[in-house]
């Protein structure tokens, strides 16, 4: 089936969850099983469509484990004698714990050391978006980033940040709205250089 975009260059739907998916169309009657099971009539007019609804959603959120790196970066790299640290700060992602399947949320800060190639930029963040989406524990996801990074570029040297708020501990368990976590990965001259490494942490503070 192709994707047109609509007008202002918008999908209806994303690739991974639309009518007609076969992992969507299997995941309806389960949810709707769920429904049934917490005591909730998913007949009633306020839930005839939410079994779709969450199909599609979870769908959508479990997408990366139908993509590898090698597919988003569909060949973006690109020679160069560029030896100084490239950093993107601030990569927004969305993910869900694997331990009760409750969002997980923040940001990734990414950098690299090029070792005679750099990378199309808007593909770190389809790398983060890879590991995000998919059911997850934040210090495994930091370290497939730097890894799937390692693997396409082969960089002198990967560092990897992720700051991330976790509803498991928000809105059930110990209930800390405010906590956050921060996890780090490093790769190559980052783990083995630690003026590199304190460079890198440097400048994603700022």
């Amino acid at each position: 089936m192709s994707h047109k975009p609509q007008a202002g260059g918008l999908r209806r739907y994303p690739p991974q969850a639309e009518p007609g998916n076969p992992q969507q169309q299997s995941l309806e009657p389960l949810v709707r099983e769920l429904l049934h099971k917490l005591g909730e009539n998913p007949e009633r007019d306020g839930l005839k469509r939410t079994p779709e609804r969450i199909a599609a959603a979870l769908t959508f959120l479990t997408s990366g484990y139908s993509q590898t790196v090698q597919e988003v970066v569909q060949g973006a790299l690109f020679a160069d004698d560029c030896n100084e640290m490239v950093i993107v700060k601030d990569v927004e992602f969305y993910s869900q714990c694997e331990h009760h399947m409750l969002p997980f949320f923040g940001r990734v800060h990414v950098g690299y050391v090029p070792d005679g190639k750099i990378i199309g930029l808007s593909k770190i963040a389809r790398i983060v978006d890879v590991f995000s989406r998919r059911l997850q524990v934040q210090e495994r996801m930091t370290g497939q980033i730097a890894e799937g990074l390692m693997e396409v570029l082969s960089p002198r040297g990967v560092g990897v940040v992720v700051e991330a708020s976790h509803f498991c501990m928000m809105m059930r368990g110990v209930q800390k709205q405010n906590s956050s976590t921060i996890s780090s990965a490093m790769r190559g001259i980052f783990q083995e250089d630690a003026r590199t490494r304190a460079e890198f942490m440097e400048l994603i503070r700022r």
